[in-house]
């Protein structure tokens, strides 16, 4: 499967979210321009969204890769309508399977490689099909996949629910995760959405490699520790192969845009804007809402918010929980006068913003993120220290990374889903990632991580070796 061999073809497959989809397509570009691999990504979602298709029609392009999405499964009478978001993603990739085996049997070129990510680990079985090698593509970094293949022995040992033990999980040469930041599907053992997990903790140790979105001199500690098979033991020997950072590249803004945004950004002196954005899946109550307003009033520091309808309870802050009964117009979601006190202080957006753009601009000089893992990536790759708001999936371990291992973010005293973060807390943090020596230091440490995450890439980088040679 040699990277120079014109007949090499690499299938991928992405589950629903744009947390998945954004690092495959990155992940594919990659295998085109670096491996000289010809290259076909299956895209499985619920129901095409506006921000999946602008996504896709902002990557599309035949002479790189080939495109299909997969027509969405029927899982209504599978699933109970309040079904966790992981519970759904799971049954879906599962009863996506037939189409999948069509539509790769029906392709013009036989794969040579199969490479499914985070949730599509039970279609690794078609690589077997035609006796070709298969990896899963882990999305985010390798602490995350250390504890969801080690998953299956803490199911063994620990007897109630994780986030009612007093010692933090042990992780064999990893650092303990704290109960109360276990991924979503710990959160309650009863829940159906655990036991798919538990599930996927055992299938992605099938495949012949793993590669994750991190790279070696992130996490060398983790990623020895998993290499050392202290995790795997006995279950399987599986090469891990950290090919990060993987992100979206900047792209082009649309005039209306650009007018707004970027006019403006560029009259602000250098990294002095702080951007608040929760991510394509995140939200904040509407009691949430107007008290960070109130602290980003308070904090007198220059700001772009990306404002979306509110959550339906407090701290909920996940996917397919929006109050469908809110007003669409932001302006009642925020504190009466609050546009007008801060017309000259920031921005507030409707629903969406070109995050990757907006961080790379020399004004921004912070970010307030719910901490998904592409998010903390471009923040990184462009040099911003963050404010850590972990509302649903990993977020809350990358929020312990960023704050605790790698100091280049501050958080809150109480976690986002287990209530409200005050005003004048909020105004806090702003300034001490903004204003505060802290804050300058933690400026400091991230661009040296944004060095050290562009060596990787670079000749002879680290991550450029390690997709070499798992696609050789």
């Amino acid at each position: 499967m040699e990277g120079g061999n014109a007949k090499a073809h690499a299938v991928l497959l992405s589950s629903p979210g744009l947390g998945h989809l954004i690092p495959v397509l990155e992940l594919g570009k990659l295998l085109v321009t670096v491996n000289n691999f010809k290259v076909t990504i299956f895209v499985v979602s619920f129901l095409p969204s506006a921000a999946e298709s602008q996504v896709l029609q902002s990557f599309v392009s035949p002479e790189l890769c080939e495109v299909i999405r997969l027509p969405p499964a029927n899982i209504s009478d599978l699933v109970d309508a309040d079904a966790a978001v992981v519970t759904r993603i799971a049954v879906l990739m599962r009863e996506i399977r037939p189409a999948l085996s069509s539509a790769i049997s029906g392709l013009k070129y036989p794969p040579t490689v199969l490479i499914v990510d985070f949730f599509g680990t039970e279609s690794l079985g078609f690589a077997d099909d035609f006796k070709i090698p298969k990896f899963v593509f882990i999305p985010t970094h390798a602490w995350c996949l250390a504890l969801t293949i080690y998953l299956p022995r803490l199911d063994e040992v620990v007897k109630g629910e994780y986030v009612d033990e007093k010692e933090a999980l042990f992780i064999p040469g990893c650092r303990p995760v704290q109960p109360e930041d276990v991924v979503d599907p710990m959160m309650c053992r009863s829940d159906q959405q655990y036991a798919e997990y538990v599930h996927l903790g055992m299938n992605i140790l099938m495949a012949d490699g793993i590669l994750v979105n991190t790279w070696e001199e992130l996490e060398p500690e983790t990623l020895a520790s998993l290499r050392e098979n202290k995790l795997l033991g006995r279950i399987s020997k599986v090469p891990i192969y950290p090919v990060g950072p993987i992100i979206r590249p900047i792209g082009a803004v649309d005039h209306s845009c650009k007018k707004l945004l970027f006019d403006w950004l560029d009259k602000q002196p250098s990294e002095s804007v702080l951007f608040v954005s929760f991510g394509s899946g995140g939200m904040v109550s509407n009691e949430q809402m107007r008290e960070l307003a109130w602290g980003l009033e308070l904090s007198r520091q220059r700001f772009i918010w990306v404002v979306r309808t509110p959550a339906v309870k407090s701290g909920d802050g996940s996917f397919f929980t929006f109050d469908s009964g809110s007003s669409n117009d932001i302006l009642s979601y925020l504190p009466e006068g609050f546009m007008g006190r801060t017309q000259n202080l920031g921005l507030v957006v409707s629903d969406w913003a070109p995050q990757v753009e907006i961080l790379s601009h020399p004004s921004v000089g912070g970010f307030l993120t719910h901490c998904g893992w592409n998010s903390t990536l471009e923040s990184i790759m462009n040099g911003v220290p963050m404010i850590a708001w972990p509302l649903y999936a990993e977020q809350k371990m990358n929020a312990t990374m960023l704050a605790e291992e790698l100091r280049i973010a501050v958080r809150e005293k109480i976690l986002p889903s287990k209530g409200i973060v005050g005003r004048e807390e909020i105004k806090m943090l702003v300034k001490r990632i903004m204003v505060d020596d802290e804050g300058l230091a933690m400026k400091a440490r991230v661009k040296e991580l944004k060095l050290s995450a562009e060596r990787a890439w670079s000749r002879n980088g680290s991550s450029l070796k390690a997709l070499a040679q798992a696609m050789r």
